[in-house]
């Protein structure tokens, strides 16, 4: 594995720390997967191999201290696992699930993840995401393929517990294609820059 600071798009753009933070996660390994929910087989067959419960309803995600499981479409998620876990996960994936109509292919980097946290955020998103973020509507956990400006994004509301209470700050993590994390980045810091 390489140094992530010399491979990142961001690389050279600079954390900003305030009420509101935008940084870039480090790297993790992320694994497409593909299958037919409505088979029990596959469904037993990933959930025992990843010890995770496949999340079967929209806009939701399941996790466990190694890996995070997104639901994508009724036939399609997306892991993330710790990096040095991947190329594992994957051939341990594809042998039990071999004879079952699936597909499991390693998108690592494909995708970065940046992190926006601050009381600013949902209204940041707002001014290029058409999700609504109200948090009746879109509530921690929740997860939404949708857009931001030009760029496609996986948007994922998580919650921070600090002394096992959880801040009313919302944070969001927003996985988007590397050719495009410069481009949300500036457009993010931008509207920070004006608040």
């Amino acid at each position: 594995m390489t140094d992530l600071k010399t491979n990142s798009p961001a690389y050279n753009r600079t954390r900003i720390d305030g009420d509101t933070s935008l940084i870039e996660l480090p790297w993790c390994g992320k694994i497409n997967l593909r299958g037919d929910s409505n088979n029990n087989q596959f469904v037993k067959k990933v959930e025992s191999e990843i010890e995770l419960a496949l999340p079967i309803e929209a806009n939701t995600c399941t996790k466990n201290d190694a890996s995070t499981l997104y639901w994508l479409g009724p036939n399609e998620w997306l892991m993330h696992c710790q990096i040095a876990d991947t190329e594992n996960k994957i051939a341990s994936l594809k042998a039990v699930l071999s004879g079952l109509h699936s597909v499991v292919v390693e998108v690592t980097d494909y995708y970065t993840v940046l992190r926006l946290d601050g009381p600013d955020s949902p209204a940041l998103l707002a001014k290029a995401c058409p999700l609504d973020l109200h948090p009746d509507r879109f509530a921690n956990g929740a997860c939404a393929q949708t857009r931001f400006g030009q760029a496609s994004i996986l948007l994922h509301k998580i919650s921070h517990n600090i002394n096992h209470n959880i801040s009313a700050a919302p944070a969001y993590d927003i996985q988007v294609r590397w050719s495009f994390t410069e481009y949300v980045w500036d457009y993010l810091a931008s509207g920070m820059n004006a608040l």
